[in-house]
């Protein structure tokens, strides 16, 4: 997708990928990856994700990066605390307690922005963007993360013929075709996640699945 895409979406509010609770898989299954409540934790595309917030709330220091300005002031504003604001090279970095939220492009992303960083939470970067541009996604973040570090992954799965995305539909297959190339996966849970709005687009059945993430 193009930024102009997700910067438009954005500033028209028309955010209805914005999910306005903590996303159940999350919940459920963080438990099982991070040892530590203070480790830090990086969540690409975020948005204004109330996940951030649920992370932080348990120690993280959560480094997000998100596009559109907008989302990240809104994050803030709505958790109703002033954050501290800087350039730092590509970025526009907003930070307050244990949230860092870097403002540009995710390909502008450098290791060293991660220093001590070994998890990562996706549940709407690799879903958001086409099936072109997701390679090179997915080389990026193992080339920001050391080897080993692990991630939950939250896809949605749905008949792309009769709903183009974005959400974009990721299939278990489309998962496990990096496995034994850039991770390991598990398969944690699979629940159904037809919405009316889905449903409204043609869609009958779609699968929310969360993933246990290894990089090698």
């Amino acid at each position: 997708m193009q930024e102009s895409f997700w910067l438009q979406r954005w500033h028209a509010n028309q955010i209805g990928f914005h999910a306005r609770q903590v996303n159940d898989l999350l919940r459920r299954h963080w438990a099982t990856l991070a040892t530590s409540s203070e480790a830090p934790v990086l969540v690409p595309l975020c948005g204004k994700s109330l996940d951030i917030a649920w992370l932080a709330a348990r120690g993280h220091r959560v480094i997000g990066v998100e596009l559109a300005e907008v989302a990240v002031a809104a994050f803030f504003a709505e958790q109703g605390v002033q954050p501290v604001i800087s350039e730092e090279g590509a970025f526009k970095v907003y930070r307050h307690g244990h949230v860092e939220l870097r403002c540009g492009d995710f390909f502008a992303l450098e290791a060293q922005h991660l220093q001590g960083c070994a998890l990562f939470y996706d549940r709407a970067a690799l879903i958001a963007l086409p099936a072109e541009m997701r390679e090179r996604y997915v080389s990026h973040l193992c080339s920001v993360l050391p080897a080993g570090s692990q991630g939950l992954l939250v896809t949605l799965d749905y008949d792309q013929a009769l709903m183009d995305g974005p959400p974009f539909s990721v299939s278990d297959a489309d998962v496990q075709g990096w496995s034994a190339k850039v991770w390991r996966s598990e398969l944690l849970e699979s629940q159904d996640a037809l919405e009316p709005r889905f449903e409204a687009r043609g869609l009958a059945c779609m699968t929310e699945r969360a993933y246990r993430l290894q990089l090698l």
